[in-house]
């Protein structure tokens, strides 16, 4: 039995085969002259990979259930490819051009593909823009497929597996959590990096920062792996008392999830009787359903970005056609009505950085520092149509339930009032259509920068309620990059520059008699929720399955105990 450590970033205790998922192959196109005699050969492999490609999408093509509404997206895609691929007039001038030029053929590809899709974008047409990206998509395929490059589909993974990988993606979580699966062992990542929070959200036991080189060595497939995150280690080919040891343990921890069952239906509260409201953060309609039947008081955070990402059938495009309206309006409309008048509070696009989304309507943007660059309300702003659109779709749903609007990563009032406009616009829009909508639905803001919580009066003054997004606060007051292992170990909530930060937003919130919540990883924390209980704190978002966790862990404290509690981390020196 070999035994391995890691950190752990998501608890549970996990028995499974291990499935390995290899590194992703870059592709890179390089530029060269060839001889005039080479260029019949290059046509040929170029028709060779077409056929293969134009097979593979007809397969997948034959293979969605023709009756269930949310595959017409995938079916349009993919017979848009099929068309695109046996396109006349593009493959005529991609031909004069590799016969005039002699480029290699892989260069004229990528060259042609690209020049068509630009012209395309830039053609102020919606539709025509969609084109473009799936020109990109379609012969991004084909050159992958004469490069040998073969991505791995993430939709190939075995149910119930322990999956080890060097890094995810949240559409790969969220993908990989209808598989079942079981654990999740990473060689990079930080704890509140976005892909350990869906894991923690999906109840999947995970490890980050084990030893790549170490994994790829002495694991393969199929192996039997057991997950112990209490004490951050993985068990490679356990002996047969090993394995039934921890199915033991494994039972174990079931039973006491059970036993939790008796708070679903309870407030939470302390154990002199004060109120707390414990909401829930989700990602997808599905967790919204979730969330209602686990006792939530309802939504503290819907990450929209995370349901155009779940959007997959292999291409990368899928994900930009959940940013129609409608597409919109039904999901927003859907967890409105489940949470049956209680308060959900969903996040405008917070898109960027790590979170990835493919749109024609967002230019793809190549950043030293994406973390800090175009991300969230910014990119919100800078490209006003996407906010436009989830705000009608928004408007348009908020008649079905209690709706709340939250814009993320705001840094100054200006961003506020700008979105605010925006929002009376597209109210104004509405009425004009006899469009049916609530008019008062408050808007709030994340506060997830130093910039926010030190501004926080002035910002109280525009906004109808805070959230505290903690990951953000403390990754951006404590310089440390929360995906990044190397420096994990910076990454503290608990520094004294960020519990001040929360401490003078809480402040600043009571003074101005607006609601504050927090819907960061701290919320969901043992130590952390006893902290926030003792700073004020009664709104409290987190994972769905941690909601009868932690009113059990309320119970068993009074406010001067949490306060005691608290007292201690403010004042140290």
């Amino acid at each position: 039995m070999e035994v391995f450590l890691g950190i752990s970033a998501a608890g549970g205790t996990a028995v499974g085969q291990a499935f390995i998922i290899p590194d992703a192959e870059k592709r890179a196109v390089s530029q060269k002259r060839i001889k005039e005699s080479e260029s019949e050969t290059g046509w040929k492999r170029f028709e060779d990979a077409i056929n293969v490609v134009t097979q593979d999408v007809s397969k997948k093509l034959a293979l969605l259930p023709k009756e269930t509404k949310p595959n017409d997206i995938q079916r349009e895609i993919l017979e848009t490819y099929i068309l695109m691929l046996a396109d006349p007039v593009f493959l005529k001038e991609v031909k004069d051009f590799y016969k005039k030029e002699l480029f290699n053929i892989e260069y004229t590809i990528y060259l042609k593909s690209e020049e068509y899709a630009s012209k395309l974008r830039s053609a102020g047409n919606e539709y025509l823009a969609e084109r473009a990206q799936d020109i990109t998509d379609v012969f991004g395929m084909v050159l992958n497929e004469m490069m040998g490059i073969h991505p791995f589909d993430i939709n190939q993974v075995p149910e119930d597996s322990v999956v080890l990988a060097t890094t995810l993606t949240p559409t790969d979580i969220i993908v990989l959590s209808k598989k079942n699966l079981l654990g999740l062992v990473l060689t990079e990542g930080g704890l509140s990096s976005h892909v350990v929070i869906l894991a923690r959200n999906y109840g999947i036991p995970t490890l980050v920062g084990v030893n790549r080189a170490s994994i790829q060595k002495k694991i393969n497939n199929g192996e039997w792996l057991i997950i112990d995150t209490e004490v951050g280690e993985i068990l490679a080919e356990p002996d047969d008392e090993t394995l039934a040891t921890y199915r033991m343990k494994i039972q174990a921890e079931r039973e006491e999830n059970n036993l939790l069952n008796e708070y679903l239906d309870k407030p939470a509260k302390t154990k002199d009787g004060e109120e707390f409201k414990l909401f829930a953060n989700i990602g997808s309609t599905e967790e919204a359903d979730i969330a209602a039947k686990s006792g939530a008081d309802g939504i503290g955070l819907f990450r929209t970005e995370f349901l155009y990402m779940s959007m997959t059938d292999g291409s990368a495009h899928v994900s930009a056609r959940a940013f129609n309206e409608e597409g919109q309006f039904e999901a927003y409309r859907h967890v409105l009505e489940i949470m049956k008048g209680k308060p959900v509070t969903i996040r405008t696009l917070d898109a960027g950085g790590d979170k990835l989304i493919n749109s024609a309507d967002i230019p793809a943007f190549t950043e030293k520092n994406p973390l800090m660059g175009m991300r969230a309300v910014r990119l919100s702003l800078a490209y006003p149509q996407i906010l436009r659109t989830q705000l009608r779709a928004l408007y348009r749903a908020s008649v079905y339930g209690n709706l709340r609007i939250m814009l993320p990563l705001i840094t100054s009032t200006e961003q506020v009032e700008k979105c605010l406009a925006i929002a009376a616009q597209v109210r104004e829009e509405l009425e004009s259509e006899n469009v049916p909508f609530v008019k008062d639905v408050p808007v709030g803001i994340m506060v997830e920068t130093a910039a926010a919580a030190l501004t926080s009066d002035c910002l109280a003054k525009v906004s109808d309620f805070f959230s505290l997004g903690t990951n953000d606060l403390t990754q951006y007051t404590l310089a440390v990059d929360r995906e990044n292992s190397n420096v994990a170990a910076l990454y503290d909530e608990f520094n004294l520059a960020v519990l001040r930060l929360i401490d003078l937003t809480i402040t600043n919130a009571k003074k101005a008699k607006i609601p504050v919540s927090v819907c960061g990883e701290m919320a969901s924390r043992r130590d952390s929720v006893l902290v926030l209980g003792g700073m004020g704190i009664r709104n409290l978002s987190m994972g769905v399955k941690l909601i009868s966790k932690t009113k059990k862990l309320l119970s068993q404290f009074t406010i001067e105990e949490l306060k005691a509690i608290s007292s201690k981390r403010l004042n140290r020196l």
